[in-house]
């Protein structure tokens, strides 16, 4: 679901469908009947796999709670789950993700139909409804990537949030976003995607109205990253270039739509940063913050 879709518009301003509210309010509050209701459709769709019938179930049954222990071993000896990250993968195969729970790594396999249900498209509705206006400005929102990998069987296995980010679901809501996609899809983390994002949010920093990461502790690296770079990220802003530490030729083609001098930003950048006191600091450079 787009982050547009659902909104509808009364005089100026917009509100987010109601129904998506509360279809959030029903999965909150009904979540034993939402959990069975979803595991019987995976059942449904799923009746005649191998696995299902190696534990003698059929689709109106539910299939025994296990650990990874026992996935893992499946895998290894060629079994249904081997099959799945084994074998040559189907033109259209959605990619495997990697996710933990004790500290191992899982490959838990993607549909469409799982991608198009993610969290970020409600949760996107949830905060129009809270925080009004939201839908008048641009969110600046860290998003990073990490590498991808292969299987033996040449399925593409990436982290759960790099397969959000790559997705056309994900896509498609990319205008929103201070950043651009090239920006975003930046391997180098650490560093250019990191300086490159941080640099476009300040460049449209009246813009500006959320800001914010999916954890906690990427949100406490940026503000770290602006406390150490924000002299050479002014400079970039003063003379409208970007500096040639960043090298990848995506970011710097992206950046270059973005970034113009502006010699009264970088001023107002330098009073801001400058003062050794960093309280307030969001508020401060973005001003429009909600």
């Amino acid at each position: 679901m787009a982050a547009t879709e659902g909104i509808s518009t009364i005089g100026e301003a917009k509100y987010p469908d109601v129904e998506n509210l509360r279809l959030i309010e029903e999965l909150n509050s009904n979540v034993d009947a939402v959990q069975e209701r979803v595991l019987a459709e995976i059942l449904g769709r799923n009746a005649g796999a191998e696995y299902l019938n190696k534990c003698g179930l059929d689709a109106g049954n539910k299939v025994p709670v296990v650990t990874w222990c026992p996935v893992r071993q499946a895998r290894c000896q060629r079994r249904p789950f081997a099959h799945l990250v084994n074998t040559p993968p189907s033109p259209g195969s959605s990619p495997a993700r990697s996710g933990t729970s004790t500290g191992e790594r899982k490959l838990p396999i993607v549909t469409d139909e799982i991608a198009r249900r993610e969290v970020l498209s409600l949760m996107v509705h949830s905060f129009h409804g809270y925080v009004p206006g939201l839908d008048m400005g641009k969110v600046l929102y860290l998003t990073f990537v990490e590498s991808e990998t292969k299987t033996p069987g040449g399925l593409t296995a990436q982290p759960a949030l790099t397969s959000v980010y790559k997705s056309e679901h994900f896509k498609r809501r990319a205008n929103a976003y201070t950043s651009p996609m090239a920006t975003i899809l930046c391997e180098d983390a650490s560093q250019i995607s990191m300086y490159a994002q941080m640099l476009c949010g300040l460049c449209q920093h009246h813009d500006v109205l959320p800001v914010g990461a999916v954890f906690a502790a990427a949100l406490v690296r940026a503000i770290s990253f602006l406390q150490l770079n924000w002299a050479q990220l002014a400079a970039d802003i003063e003379a409208g270039e970007l500096n040639p530490r960043v090298t990848n030729p995506s970011v710097r083609e992206a950046l270059a739509g973005i970034l113009r001098p502006h010699a009264e930003l970088a001023e107002f950048m330098r009073t801001e940063c400058s003062r050794g006191d960093w309280t307030g600091i969001v508020s401060r450079v973005w001003p429009n913050t909600k």
